[in-house]
C-alpha cells in the first residue's frame, strides 16, 4: 500500500535539533470497545467489573466445536461510527484470522478484518489552539479504515509470586480498530485527534470512551524526518490508555529518534511501551508486518453483506454530531467559536447546556455553564454528571438575572447556595431577602451619602471620569450588593456631572 503525504510542512510544528529542524509524523490505531450488551461472536455479557472469568462462553474459551455467530448490533455500531466519520461504508467485508500466540488468546488466533474492512476512508476535522491571538486552526485528518475484531483476554502477573493468571472476561468483546492516516504532525494534534474521536464515539453511543477502563486504547506510530523528506522508520507505542500519556509518549519518542539519527544511527522498526512513571518509552519487541500474522479468511464466517437500505436506516437515526452542533450554536445562539467548542466537547456538557438554555438567553446560559459551573466542577474534581446544580436550577438563576430580580453579584451568591444546599432559586431569593434594590429613591440616598462623605474622591473623579467606578463600588458595598448596578452607575454619573 502506498502512503500519500497530504500535509504541507509547517515550521511552527518543527522540532529543533543539533543538525537543524525535524518533523514528527504520527499515525494512530485506536481500539474502541463497541457498546453492546454481548460480545462480537457470542452471547456472553460485556459488563465491566465482573469477577474474573464470569463473562465467558464456550465460544470465548475456544472449546472444540464451538462456532462464532456475528452480533448484528456490533455491525450496526461499526456502520454508525463509519457514518459519523464521513467514511465509505463497504457493503461487503470479510473476517480473517490473524494468527499469533498470547496466553490470553484461547483460539491461538484473533478474528479480525484485513484487506476488506467494514468501513473505508473517512476524515475528522480537529481544532488546535488557541494561539497567541486566541484563534484555532482547523486541520483535516484522514481515516484510513475501520474494522471489527475481537479483543483478547487479560494476563495478570501480580496475583501470584510464581504464576500468571488469565482473565477471559474481555476475550471476544467487539472492538473497532480505527486507523488514521499519517497526517498528524505534533503531540498537540495527536491529543486533539484522540479527544475529537472519543467525543464523536460518545455522541454516537458506539463506544463509551472510558480509557481508564480499557474500553478505548491507542497504538501510536511515531517517526521523524527532515521537513518535507521521505517518511522515516516508525516505532509503535502500544496500548496507551490516556490522552495525556499519548502526548507525553510522542514528545519522548520523537526526541529519542532524533538523538539516534543525529548521532549517525538508524531507527529499528519495533513495538515500544510507554512508562508513565518515568515518562519514557522502552522496547517491547520487534514490529511484526502483516505477513507475519498469516492472515486468511475465517472459514467459519461467511462474508458480511448488507444493502443500501440497511445503511440508510442507520443514517436516518444518527444524532446531531459535535461539528454540526457547534455550527448550530454559533449560528442560531450567537455563541463564539471558543464557547461553542467547549460546550460541544463533551456530550454530557452539551446536553446540560441545551436543557438549561431551552427558552432562555443562550449566550448568558453558556457564560454561566462555562465559567461558573465548569469552574466549580473542576475545582471540586467532579464531572458534569456529578453536578449538584441541575440544568433547571441554573436556568432559574439566569431567569432571575434577566428579570432584574437579582444582580450578577447576588447571582454568584445564589449559585453557591444552590451548589451547597440545593433548592429552587426563586424560592431561595424570596425567603432570604436577596432581591436587588431597584427603588431609585433608596439607591439615590446611598449615592448621596457616599458622595458627601468623600469630597476628595469627587474632585478626582471630575478630573478623571474613569474613577467614577470607585463610587459605584462603594454604593454596591453599602447596599450589600443588592442595588441595581445599572441604576447605581447612572445616578453616580448624574450626581458627579459626568453624563455622556
Amino acid at each position: 500500500m502506498t502512503i500519500v503525504d497530504t500535509r504541507t510542512p509547517d515550521p511552527k510544528r518543527f522540532i529543533p535539533g543539533a543538525t537543524g529542524d525535524w518533523e514528527v509524523v504520527i499515525g494512530m490505531e485506536v481500539h474502541a470497545q463497541v457498546t453492546s450488551k454481548s460480545k462480537l461472536f457470542s452471547g456472553a455479557s460485556t459488563e465491566f467489573g465482573k469477577a474474573p472469568n464470569a463473562n465467558v462462553s464456550l465460544v470465548d474459551a475456544a472449546m472444540p466445536g464451538m462456532l462464532p455467530v456475528i452480533n448484528e448490533e456490533c455491525v450496526k455500531q461499526a456502520v454508525r461510527t463509519g457514518l459519523g466519520l464521513k467514511a465509505q461504508i463497504n457493503k461487503r467485508s470479510i473476517f480473517d484470522r490473524k494468527n499469533y500466540f498470547y496466553p490470553d488468546l484461547p483460539q491461538g488466533y484473533q478474528i479480525s478484518q484485513f484487506k476488506d474492512p467494514i468501513v473505508g476512508e473517512g476524515k475528522i476535522v480537529i481544532s488546535v489552539g488557541p494561539d497567541r491571538k486566541g484563534e484555532f486552526e482547523d486541520i483535516e485528518i484522514g481515516i484510513e479504515r475501520l474494522h471489527l475484531e475481537q479483543d483478547a483476554g487479560k494476563s495478570m502477573h501480580d496475583q501470584h509470586p510464581t504464576m500468571s493468571y488469565v482473565d477471559l472476561n474481555r476475550s471476544g468483546v467487539a472492538l473497532m480498530e480505527i486507523v488514521s492516516k499519517p497526517d498528524l504532525r505534533s503531540s498537540d494534534e495527536a491529543k486533539a485527534y484522540l479527544t475529537k474521536l472519543r467525543t464523536i464515539l460518545r455522541y454516537l453511543g458506539t463506544c463509551d470512551g472510558n480509557m481508564d477502563e480499557g474500553s478505548m486504547r491507542a497504538d501510536v506510530n511515531v517517526s521523524v524526518r527532515k521537513p518535507g523528506g521521505d517518511f522515516g522508520t516508525r516505532c509503535e507505542i502500544k496500548n496507551v490508555n490516556s490522552i495525556r500519556f499519548v502526548g507525553q509518549s510522542i514528545e519522548y519518542e520523537a526526541r529519542r529518534q532524533i538523538a539516534i539519527l543525529e548521532e549517525g544511527g538508524s531507527i529499528d522498526q519495533e513495538t515500544r511501551l510507554f512508562d508513565p512513571g518515568k515518562g519514557e518509552t522502552r522496547s517491547m519487541r520487534s514490529k511484526e508486518d502483516a505477513h507475519d500474522y498469516r492472515y486468511f479468511p475465517d472459514p467459519d464466517l461467511l462474508p458480511l453483506e448488507f444493502d443500501d437500505a440497511f445503511i440508510e436506516e442507520l443514517a436516518a437515526h444518527l444524532p446531531e454530531l459535535p461539528d454540526d452542533k457547534k455550527a448550530r450554536l454559533i449560528e442560531t445562539v450567537g455563541l463564539s467559536v471558543y464557547d461553542a467548542s467547549i460546550l460541544v466537547s463533551d456530550k454530557a456538557i452539551a446536553d446540560y447546556f441545551e436543557r438549561a438554555a431551552k427558552g432562555r438567553d443562550g449566550k448568558l446560559v453558556a457564560n454561566w455553564v462555562i465559567n461558573d459551573l465548569l469552574g466549580a466542577l473542576n475545582k471540586a474534581g467532579q464531572s458534569i454528571e456529578e453536578t449538584p446544580v441541575l440544568p433547571d436550577q441554573l436556568g432559574g438563576i439566569v431567569d432571575l438575572i434577566k428579570a432584574e430580580v437579582i444582580s450578577g453579584k447576588i447571582a454568584k451568591d445564589l449559585f453557591e447556595i444552590v451548589w451547597n444546599e440545593g433548592g429552587d432559586p426563586a424560592s431561595i431569593v424570596e425567603e432570604r431577602g436577596m432581591k436587588q434594590v431597584t427603588d431609585t429613591g433608596a439607591i439615590e440616598k446611598a449615592v448621596d451619602e457616599i458622595i458627601a462623605a468623600n469630597p476628595d474622591q469627587v474632585e478626582k473623579a471630575k478630573a478623571k471620569p474613569s474613577l467614577a467606578g470607585w463610587f459605584v463600588g462603594q454604593v454596591m458595598k453599602a447596599t450589600g450588593g443588592k442595588a441595581n448596578p445599572q441604576a447605581v452607575n447612572a445616578l453616580v454619573k448624574a450626581k458627579l456631572g459626568l453624563e455622556d
